[in-house]
């Protein structure tokens, strides 16, 4: 920390592609609440809450530097797919697939919270994930991933299909508690 600030991390990010749907889907892991649901105009709260408890241990702060407007305009897009899974009745986890790319659906945010890591629901959701991006009709989707994402994340994104393209540096920002609360609560 310098002067209460947070140090920038530098990153790489690994750009991935898949062209062609998996052959096969993971099955839904068994004796497990399980739910998977497609949001409409999902509250900019929630998506925020989301956000953070996903991506907070991950340095997801991009979105949480958007203004109320920033935000609404991307997710509120009619074209826009954000779903919410649930787990035992509570959120555990989200998908935010881009579909207005031209021939290209890009799945911009896929996580779980950490309750509900290490429960065999990972290859399961990734995979409900990538079967929504192909029903959007697309040549191609596309992920990224970083270094400061979980570390199953790479490996798992190509054990489902998805190959590295390209690859840069890039410098993340971090939050300060203090600032995801401030965006997370705001009014």
């Amino acid at each position: 920390m310098k002067n209460g600030a947070l140090e920038d991390i530098e990153v790489t990010v690994t750009f991935l592609e898949m062209h062609v749907p998996p052959a096969y889907s993971p099955p839904v892991p068994y004796n497990r609440q399980i739910a998977l649901l497609k949001t409409k105009d999902i509250p900019l709260h929630f998506y925020r809450y989301l956000m953070d408890r996903v991506g907070r241990k991950w340095h997801w702060v991009n979105v949480l530097r958007l203004s109320d407007e920033e935000l609404s305009a991307g997710i509120h897009r009619e074209d826009r797919d954000i779903r919410v899974l649930y787990l035992d009745g509570a959120p555990a986890g989200f998908f935010d697939l881009k579909p207005h790319l031209p021939e290209e659906v890009e799945l911009a945010y896929f996580g779980m919270m950490e309750h509900a890591t290490g429960q065999g629901i990972g290859r399961w959701f990734l995979g409900a994930a990538i079967a929504a991006a192909w029903s959007h009709g697309p040549k191609r989707v596309t992920v990224q991933t970083c270094t400061l994402d979980h570390p199953a994340a790479l490996p798992l994104y190509q054990k489902l299909g998805f190959a590295p393209v390209a690859q840069k540096k890039e410098i993340v920002h971090p939050m300060s508690l203090a600032e995801r609360s401030a965006s997370v609560m705001r009014p």
